[in-house]
């Protein structure tokens, strides 16, 4: 379990957790909250005080602090050890890098717009 704190306009970034299914229950404010399926499908949802939201195993998800005031939540994994992989540190953070051809053709953008987003993860590169 793990308690998260969010400033007004704060994100936890879409990411995934490959071997957990995580359940947040929102201690104070509110979130807005959602999951992407297998089959690209999002699933969103504003949660406030008192409730609770499921992400599933593996797919990926985020959680983001649209209100005025600050929010908190207790997120629980059915796993020790659930992993987390945040998609944006994993392809444009990794060392060695991805291939600029592989995320032109994956984002059908530029070289150079590629080489941009990369340079904002490339102290991910150095740890």
């Amino acid at each position: 379990m793990a308690r998260i704190d969010y400033a007004p306009g704060g994100l936890n970034p879409p990411h995934t957790h490959p071997r957990a299914t995580e359940i947040v229950f929102v201690l104070t404010g509110e979130l807005d909250v959602g999951f992407i399926t297998t089959a690209n499908k999002l699933f969103t949802k504003t949660i406030k005080m008192g409730e609770v939201f499921t992400f599933p195993r593996g797919l990926i998800h985020f959680q983001i602090n649209n209100g005025k005031v600050p929010a908190a939540v207790i997120a629980g994994f059915n796993s020790q050890l659930p992993g987390t992989q945040r998609a944006a540190d994993t392809l444009f953070g990794s060392s060695p890098p991805v291939e600029d051809v592989v995320l032109t053709k994956a984002f059908q953008i530029g070289t150079k717009e590629v080489q941009k987003i990369k340079s904002r993860f490339a102290p991910m590169n150095m740890k």
